[in-house]
């Protein structure tokens, strides 16, 4: 794998019940892109570290596994999305699905072959749909590009993936979800990192907006002094004879 540019068919573990204190981090992920470029692949590629190289068209599948990244257990969810997507041309109730599906996520994999360059045309609308479902968010967002060892039928340079990064502020990545596991999992690890310091963040905040405001204890002071002051018990001095 090269860090270029900083810019189911399985039955799969279940999440087991447990305490609500003992619980791993829920991540959420959603893995974009157009028909054909190899998102289902990389999927169970990284939770079954086998490759399967065709695939039924899915109609969105959801896929939960428990994964250890640096030591921390993390309850992952990763929805896989339908190929062949095009928020210009789609109806509307399948823009209304990938909305859904981008709320829904906190980060995101946009996909698409370096053997087909129509799939690389894709990827800009579709950063452009997740910024605009979360206009303020900064949930992360790595673009791939995938089939890297099908250099013969290349139609993406890799300085085009490099300056569309660029371009969205995004990191990219050129892989083979076919030659390298190692590749694969590196994404999705990374991925995984960015997001729990986002939940990292997220909590630091909400712990601080908790926090009582002090008060002044001048202030207090100063009110239980007029309070005695006008109190009736307090007696007034008696005159000088």
């Amino acid at each position: 794998m090269r860090l270029l540019s900083m810019s189911g068919h399985f039955l799969l573990t279940p999440i087991p019940e447990s305490s609500p204190d003992l619980l791993p981090k829920d991540i959420k992920l959603a893995v974009l892109g157009a028909g054909r470029v190899g998102k289902s692949a990389m999927i169970v590629r990284f939770l079954t570290k086998r490759f399967i190289g065709d695939y039924e068209p899915n109609t969105g599948k959801l896929y939960s596994r428990l994964v250890s990244v640096e030591g921390d257990q993390l309850s992952l969810q990763i929805q896989d999305t339908p190929g062949g997507v095009q928020i210009q041309d789609s109806l509307p109730q399948v823009i209304d699905s990938l909305s859904k599906c981008v709320q829904w996520a906190e980060g995101f994999l946009l996909v698409y072959s370096i053997t087909d360059y129509d799939s690389y045309l894709s990827i800009r609308p579709l950063y452009q749909h997740i910024r605009k479902v979360h206009p303020d968010s900064k949930a992360p967002v790595i673009i791939v590009g995938n089939k890297g060892d099908l250099l013969h039928a290349r139609q993406v340079q890799t300085q085009d993936g490099i300056q569309l990064a660029n371009e969205l502020g995004s990191l990219f990545l050129e892989i083979s979800t076919s030659e390298n596991y190692e590749d694969v999992c590196d994404v999705f690890q990374h991925l995984c990192k960015e997001v729990s310091k986002l939940h990292s963040l997220s909590g630091e905040r909400r712990r601080a907006s908790i926090i009582p405001r002090p008060r002044s204890p001048n202030m207090q002071d100063l009110k239980r002094r007029f309070k005695q002051a006008l109190s009736p018990k307090v007696k007034a001095p008696s005159a000088l004879g």
